[in-house]
């Protein structure tokens, strides 16, 4: 009997893109819902009342993840509150699925109509694209791009994310809102929004922005690019070859 290899694994589902963010139907821990795709979130999470619900008691969870149809062992899952996250989506979001679990294949995304995509290599197909080097800082993929805000302009690693709820946010390590009447509603998930003068990002530029501010985690890693700015491509985040690939979006 003659075996042969057949071809790696890879799946394809549907999501949906609302509020700057992608949601899309997954399993963890057992636990089948509505997940925020992130790339910029380090750790997945499953919500605490789901979690309850399911009859955890621990913060810290171990198990099996399904997405896109594939099945994903032994993963390290957190048990948090989510709801300041997902109090502006229509539907109950179950949890969020981050880098943690995409790292270990290439991720495509499509914003209209919503698809993501997970493989364990590049597929062909994907067409010309601008091409970035990507990195690793604070268990996120990090990128470069240049800031300013008129006197200043500043260049650095900055994390992409399919689930952030802004165009970008900077380390508050590295930058402040003077005068701000409500400091706490500058991060995420806050109803402040400052404007940025000014973003360079894959080659384009891009002027007064919606921002806000992050925890200073890590001090190489500048901030987040969002969405907002995101979203007028297609994406590929090759984890394993450590290239985030920008294609016209349809």
């Amino acid at each position: 009997m003659a075996l042969t290899a057949g071809p790696a694994l890879a799946g394809e589902a549907r999501c949906w893109f609302e509020n700057n963010v992608i949601v899309v139907s997954a399993e963890v821990m057992g636990w089948p819902g509505d997940y925020i795709l992130d790339t910029a979130t380090p750790h997945t999470i499953l919500a605490d009342s789901q979690a309850q619900t399911a009859g955890y008691t621990e913060t810290a969870l171990n198990g099996e993840i399904r997405l896109a149809g594939l099945t994903i062992p032994n993963r390290p899952v957190q048990v948090l509150a989510i709801d300041l996250r997902t109090g502006a989506l229509p539907t109950p979001i179950s949890g969020v699925i981050g880098a943690d679990v995409l790292k270990g294949f290439v991720l495509d995304v499509q914003f209209k109509p919503c698809r993501v995509t997970l493989s364990p290599r590049a597929r062909k197909g994907f067409g010309p694209a601008i091409t970035l080097p990507m990195d690793w800082l604070a268990d996120r993929p990090v990128v470069r791009a240049a800031i300013s805000d008129g006197p200043h302009a500043f260049s650095g690693a900055f994390t992409p994310g399919i689930g952030a709820d802004t165009a970008i946010r900077l380390s508050d390590a590295l930058a402040a809102a003077p005068g701000a009447p409500k400091p706490k509603e500058l991060y995420p998930f806050g109803v402040a929004f400052p404007r940025l003068r000014a973003l360079s990002f894959a080659g384009a530029l891009s002027e007064n922005l919606p921002a806000g501010l992050m925890k200073a985690e890590d001090p190489a890693l500048a901030g987040e690019i969002g969405t907002q700015l995101l979203a007028h491509y297609r994406l590929r985040f090759d984890f394993p070859a450590g290239k985030l690939l920008l294609a016209p979006a349809p």
